[in-house]
């Protein structure tokens, strides 16, 4: 953290446009002419893209550690449900927007087919894991379950 600090990383600094379209994988594209990128809607809409591919990848990292460590879905959903709560709360800071059940239900169409289709390379223990924790994850975040977070009505 202090080396961070020390090289300006947590210092306000400006954000080009351009750096905000190569954050949100150019899903928006490049509009025409280009100097459109610095509108506040187009700004607004790479934030949320990018956040919401950040957040998906981080679900992704936080499943695999804990199936590379051997953590048991019913061990390790709890923890996980509250990272994503947390970092939704930065993502979205003050607003009812992006919700854990909300990155749940995007990484497991975005991450889980091309681990879990049958051609994937990986072993049937990982693809029981993955299962075994996007179902755990399921209850927790939608379902009626002891600690289950409720989506928002």
């Amino acid at each position: 953290m202090a080396i961070a600090d020390e090289i300006g990383y947590f210092a306000d600094h400006d954000v080009p446009a351009a750096s905000l379209l190569l954050w949100s994988e150019g899903i928006t594209g490049v509009p025409e002419p280009p100097e459109r990128l610095e509108e506040p809607g187009l700004v607004w809409r790479m934030c949320r893209i990018g956040a919401d591919l950040q957040l998906t990848r981080l679900l992704q990292a936080l499943v695999t550690a804990a199936l590379a460590a051997g953590t048991e879905p019913g061990e390790g959903a709890a923890g996980i449900a509250e990272i994503l709560r947390v970092a939704c709360g930065l993502a979205d800071p003050g607003r009812a927007g992006i919700t854990p059940a909300d990155v749940h239900r995007m990484w497991r169409v975005g991450h889980l087919p091309g681990i879990l289709r049958p051609a994937s390379d990986a072993p049937g223990w990982g693809k029981a894991g993955y299962r075994a924790y996007d179902a755990e994850l399921e209850r927790l975040l939608w379902g009626e379950g002891p600690g289950a977070v409720r989506a928002r009505v």
